[in-house]
């Protein structure tokens, strides 16, 4: 008799993405929401082609990248295969990488400042593709995070529809990590408010529940889904 193999002490990817979309519709329930109004977004950034495989095999198809060079090599040959893929951009973006950014990502969440918006109007004109975007607030005013801060926040949401004529879907933010999050969910939702912006991008792996509870239409998953990375 061969013995059987020994079952691994850690979910697969698969298992995570059944716990992870079964807690976002239990928050969305709770909070008295529709399940289909959150949309999960997996954080592929850094991970491996079999969990790129396991995530897309799990019906996942909505993937926030941090980098574009890296983005470019997880999906440039996967979208002819997946056309229903949505990249999201979930890092920051250097101006020069704005005609890259725009040729392969549908959303583009991290808009924080005037420059960028001039940037990307222009690469979307030189492309003749349409991302759209969101405008990161830095809710905590971390002088280390990028994100235009809160007050600041109106203006740049005007220009960036007005003087740039760019599809401003909504917001998106990052609490700080040693702070509760909820009050900063809260001031993402009150700036969407009353700029009349339908999405919100908010909650991560250890407080998505919380989010969805205050508005989220988009979480941002990483590790949960994936596992921490762990070092041989």
């Amino acid at each position: 008799m061969t013995a059987s193999t020994p079952a691994s002490p850690f979910p697969s990817i698969a298992d995570r993405f059944v716990a992870v979309r079964r807690h976002v519709v239990q928050a969305a329930v709770e909070a008295g929401r529709d399940p289909a109004s959150v949309v999960l977004t997996a954080v592929s950034k850094t991970q491996g082609e079999a969990a790129l495989q396991a995530a897309l095999d799990a019906g996942q198809r909505v993937f926030g990248e941090n980098r574009v060079q890296e983005a470019c090599a997880h999906w440039g040959d996967r979208r002819a295969a997946f056309p229903d893929l949505e990249l999201r951009l979930i890092g920051p973006l250097q101006t020069n990488k704005a005609t890259e950014a725009v040729a392969l990502f549908d959303v583009i969440e991290t808009l924080d400042r005037e420059k960028l918006a001039a940037a990307l109007a222009a690469a979307m004109k030189k492309t003749g593709r349409r991302s759209r975007v969101l405008i990161q607030v830095n809710t905590g005013a971390e002088p280390q995070k990028a994100g235009v801060l809160p007050d600041q926040a109106d203006g740049l949401i005007a220009s960036a529809r007005d003087a740039y004529g760019l599809t401003v879907e909504g917001l998106m933010c990052i609490p700080p990590a040693d702070a509760p999050p909820e009050p900063h969910f809260a001031l993402l939702a009150e700036i969407a408010a009353r700029n009349g912006l339908p999405v919100l991008s908010m909650g991560m792996s250890g407080d998505y529940q919380a989010a969805i509870r205050l508005g989220a239409t988009h979480v941002r998953v990483g590790s949960a889904l994936f596992g921490e990375r762990r070092t041989p």
